[in-house]
């Protein structure tokens, strides 16, 4: 994620900001421009100022007044929705603040999403512009049903459990499943990850490629997700698998490193933005070194870079978080096997795939 500047006055501001500290203008973010805009109130909507945009009519997305959505629309255009919310088909129960307070932290992690999304120029279809369009809900658990509400893709519909967004209920589900990472941005990477499958691979005429890499698909995936809670996961996975959920099936394979690609790339992003330089003193061999001053997003980025990098910078995120007694941001390691699956990804959204 890039550092932003409030275009009137210049400081420093931040993606989900709606004021500037300085100047207190308000603040929108414009997915058109990839800019934080600066507002003043007039007539019936806002009007940009400072460098960029100037002049210009706009409205907040409907999502603003409950507080989930900084993002704007262009006053020319009726859609009350910004690109990013748009996608939603169910909301919670507004009338419980709980649930309001759970869904601010799902968009907050969604529009990250869309932020690398756009970034990537990635198709995003909605529900009404493609039969299997790309649509969110939002759900809660049912008293008066059994079972729990299970994150999950179907065919462009990601169910997210509003669940996921309460940080303790989180952590007891990744305890319970084994999991070393658990976070509302990663089940967003993975879930879009599927839909990802069918548009660009199933959809791009990419299957063979596909297959080439991460295995058959055709294999029966419901038998497949059995046999991998039933007897764990497969025998060093480490040495083909992002992670252990990965070996259970192809599809979860390319999700899973689709997912792992997000994270590295926008981590990279936003260690660009702050000038990150590792270079740690007793590196000899410069194994840990990189600087960061390349656009992870760029199509002429390879994924050299981008791995090389990311494993010294993955390495001084894990030890500072230790210093702090926390977990490890990014409990993986990543082998050659998995660099080339991360190598298809990235060739993928740059339109390389033969």
């Amino acid at each position: 994620m890039k550092l932003f500047n409030c275009p009137h006055c210049d400081h420093v501001v931040f993606f989900e900001n709606v004021v500037c500290e300085r100047c207190n203008h308000a603040l929108g973010y414009d997915p058109g421009s990839n800019a934080m805009l600066a507002l003043e109130a007039g007539g019936t909507g806002w009007t940009s100022v400072g460098k960029i945009e100037a002049n210009r009519p706009w409205r907040y997305c409907a999502n603003y007044e409950h507080g989930t959505c900084n993002w704007l629309v262009p006053g020319e255009q009726e859609e009350p929705f910004c690109l990013a919310c748009r996608h939603n088909l169910t909301v919670p129960n507004l009338a419980d603040a709980a649930n309001v307070a759970l869904w601010q932290k799902m968009e907050i992690a969604k529009r990250r999403l869309f932020y690398q999304l756009l970034r990537l120029k990635l198709p995003l279809e909605t529900r009404a512009e493609h039969p299997e369009g790309l649509g969110f809900q939002f759900l809660s658990n049912d008293p008066n049903l059994p079972g729990h509400v299970m994150t999950g893709h179907d065919d462009g519909l990601i169910v997210i459990a509003l669940a996921e967004a309460d940080d303790a209920e989180r952590e007891s589900r990744r305890t319970a499943m084994g999991e070393p990472y658990r976070t509302l941005i990663g089940h967003f990477r993975h879930e879009i990850g599927h839909w990802y499958w069918d548009r660009l691979v199933r959809d791009g005429g990419k299957l063979d490629a596909c297959r080439a890499v991460f295995g058959d698909d055709s294999q029966d995936y419901d038998q497949a997700l059995q046999a991998h809670y039933a007897n764990g996961p497969k025998p060093n996975w480490q040495n083909d698998y992002v992670s252990s959920y990965a070996g259970a099936h192809p599809w979860e394979d390319f999700a899973e490193t689709w997912a792992h690609y997000l994270h590295i790339t926008d981590t990279l992003d936003t260690g660009r933005a702050w000038g990150f330089r590792i270079d740690p003193r007793a590196d000899r061999d410069d194994v840990l070194t990189a600087k960061i001053d390349f656009n992870a997003y760029s199509d002429t980025t390879t994924i050299r870079e981008i791995s090389g990098s990311w494993l010294a910078l993955a390495a001084a995120l894990n030890a500072l978080n230790r210093s702090m007694g926390a977990a490890d941001p990014y409990p993986f390691v990543l082998s050659e096997t998995v660099i080339h699956k991360l190598g298809f990804i990235h060739d993928l959204v740059h339109g390389r795939v033969n």
